[in-house]
């Protein structure tokens, strides 16, 4: 059975602390960050993964959840947080390379459907290797 949802639904999420990096919004930037954020952080073993993005800008941060025993500054990272609040969730299920397409026109149409909340980034959460949630941020 799919665990691919694409009726958008409403959550409520927490700020979430992060490690990141800034990256550009091009394909070739974001791959690049993914890997050498996962460098970074050795062990990808229990951590969370994140890409956010906010509306309009041509930033893209690589995210790793922060936990307890992480310094931004030794990793060679920045420290941050994932605003919570609204969000229309979409979940992608699908192999590499292939999901990673369908992440764009996903949040275009989920933007196109929704009051946006462009105060606060869309978000990706890498749940395993081949789902991912999609998060846009949206006024209640």
């Amino acid at each position: 059975m799919s665990e691919e949802n694409l009726q958008p639904r409403l959550v409520s999420r927490e700020d979430v602390a992060v490690l990141f990096m800034r990256v550009g919004d091009e394909v070739a930037e974001i791959r690049r960050g993914w890997v050498e954020l996962e460098q970074k952080v050795g062990s990808l073993r229990g951590r969370h993964f994140y890409g956010a993005m906010y509306a309009g800008s041509s930033e893209y941060w690589v995210c790793v959840g922060q936990r307890e025993g992480d310094f931004a500054e030794e990793l060679g990272l920045e420290l941050g947080s994932l605003p919570g609040g609204a969000f229309l969730l979409v979940r992608l299920h699908g192999e590499p390379p292939g999901v990673y397409e369908r992440i764009g026109p996903t949040f275009q149409r989920l933007a196109e459907a929704a009051d946006e909340d462009s105060s606060r980034p869309s978000i990706e959460h890498y749940r395993r290797l081949n789902l991912i949630d999609l998060l846009l941020p949206v006024s209640r």
